[in-house]
């Protein structure tokens, strides 16, 4: 298991490094857009005065054996969840494993809406179809805010239960470096900023949610790799107890029986 986890984290962290420079590049752009020294409005950027609607997103594991993983997911859920339901007259709970539905389940919570079909490979395709419901229902005013609980992937060594809000689409200067939205933009807008922006904003979001996807599947397997790996020790650590109390066992044994035959041997000679 430790060498099929190993396999799927590569591709699993290809992945997530691939849409990660993409969706840098395209907060770069949006910034640029905003700063560009216009006016420049879009539905999805601006804050709601009022959140009477909000839905929270749990991205958890079809599976376990992976260690902390879906526990360290499920704390952070429960506690945004009990946060909404104090502060936001409707809120709306969509939860994506297996792993994260059965304990919502048993506190006798029951998730609006759940997902099974994302696996290890969550397609672009697949996820689109929840951004373009998210993106209708927002703009339809039936939607203020969505939050999204997930393990982000940072590196090999790095991968933290975060919570994020991805509408409105705010916050994209996380995405950027300081340095990359210092001096002068070199983008020439045609026909216009406002236009690139209707354009833009709606694919950034698109992209920041199939980020969310990408990372957890790549954390979920680094977790079940540590994990395996870890199990993989432990049981070559017992292994080597067990034989060594065997091999004394057995020399102890062998030693008794001898003693008996001497013991015997004496006897007849006497």
């Amino acid at each position: 298991m430790e060498l099929i986890a190993t396999a799927q984290f590569k591709r699993a962290m290809d992945r997530a490094l691939a849409v990660h420079a993409y969706t840098r590049r395209i907060a770069v752009l949006v910034r640029h857009l905003v700063h560009a020294g216009l006016e420049v409005q879009h539905p999805l950027l601006e804050e709601r005065e009022e959140t009477k609607n909000a839905t929270l997103l749990v991205l958890n594991a079809n599976r376990g054996l992976c260690a902390g993983y879906n526990t360290n997911v499920l704390r952070q859920a429960f506690a945004r969840w009990e946060e909404l339901r104090k502060t936001v007259p409707n809120p709306r709970l969509e939860v994506s494993g297996k792993r994260g539905i059965g304990p919502f389940r048993y506190r006798a919570i029951e998730p609006d809406q759940t997902f099974t079909h994302f696996e290890d490979k969550p397609t672009f395709e697949e996820v689109d179809v929840l951004a373009h419901r998210y993106l209708e229902t927002y703009k339809a005013g039936q939607l203020d805010r969505l939050d999204v609980v997930y393990t982000k992937f940072v590196s090999l060594s790095r991968h933290t239960t975060v919570v994020e809000t991805l509408l409105p689409v705010g916050g994209l200067d996380d995405e950027v470096e300081q340095e990359e939205l210092e001096g002068e933009s070199q983008y020439e807008f045609l026909p216009s900023a406002e236009s690139i922006l209707e354009e833009i904003v709606p694919s950034s979001f698109r992209m920041r949610l199939f980020k969310c996807f990408l990372d957890a599947a790549a954390s979920e397997q680094i977790a079940r790799m540590m994990a395996m790996k870890a199990a993989t020790e432990n049981a070559d650590s017992m292994i080597e107890s067990l034989s060594m109390a065997y091999n004394r066992a057995r020399q102890g044994q062998i030693t008794s029986e001898l003693l008996e035959i001497l013991g015997g041997a004496e006897a007849l000679n006497k």
